[in-house]
């Protein structure tokens, strides 16, 4: 799999998602624009590319980067729009605290959650859009460990991994009041048993932790 291939973006229609909390029992709607979305989690290959490190504690070019913290995936995004030409979504101060997003960018950036479960609903209503084995590496056929993107099969609009295998680190945070910085992570993973890998669970961590099942994909906003 070339960095081409590792780096597809994949065009999102605009549409509306309700995204629900367990723990507060609170629901909400979000309406969304267009936007695009990686069809793969960032792979090794490709993040060592970008910042010329390999985090990972397993080690493969075509599995999914982990190991990374929230702050290491929103610099990577910048790394890779300077890269690619494009303008930085994200303004990171030196203090490595606080975070400016440019709505206006054209570079890479991180999903917000509803951008998330949008994408990987794919217009689908429930837990899965797919027979789970079918769809994910989890706990029930992983084998408790990491497998390379794109071994299952994709949704319905081409995106592969968006449960099962890592996590992915969302923009939102998760409830400021309660749990203050921490940050939304969607899609379960590789450890995970078949409930966290639905497509409306939800975890939090805080944006400077580093664990083994977690990592990320990136998104891009369209211009409108």
């Amino acid at each position: 799999m070339d960095a081409s291939v590792e780096n597809k973006m994949i065009a999102i229609p605009p549409g509306e998602v309700t995204l629900s909390d367990r723990r507060t029992q609170r629901s909400w709607s979000v309406e969304l624009a267009p936007y695009q979305l990686a069809a793969f989690p960032i792979t090794q290959a490709l993040y060592a590319q970008v910042t010329g490190r390999r985090p990972s504690t397993a080690h493969g070019d075509r599995l999914p980067v982990e190991g990374v913290s929230w702050w290491d995936a929103v610099r990577f995004c910048n790394a890779l729009s300077r890269r690619d030409g494009f303008a930085p979504a994200y303004h990171l101060p030196a203090n490595g605290e606080d975070i400016d997003w440019d709505a206006s960018a054209d570079g890479y950036r991180l999903p917000t959650e509803a951008e998330w479960e949008h994408a990987c609903r794919a217009d689908t209503t429930g837990p899965h859009y797919g027979p789970l084995d079918e769809i994910a590496w989890y706990r029930g056929n992983s084998h408790e460990r990491i497998h390379d993107v794109g071994g299952k099969q994709p949704n319905a609009w081409g995106l592969h991994d968006m449960l099962g295998n890592v996590w992915d680190w969302c923009w939102d945070v998760y409830d400021a009041e309660v749990y203050g910085t921490y940050r939304v992570l969607r899609g379960g993973g590789w450890f995970d048993e078949h409930w966290s890998c639905r497509a409306s669970a939800r975890r939090r961590s805080h944006p400077t932790f580093r664990v083994d099942d977690v990592g990320f994909r990136i998104a891009r906003s369209v211009a409108t």
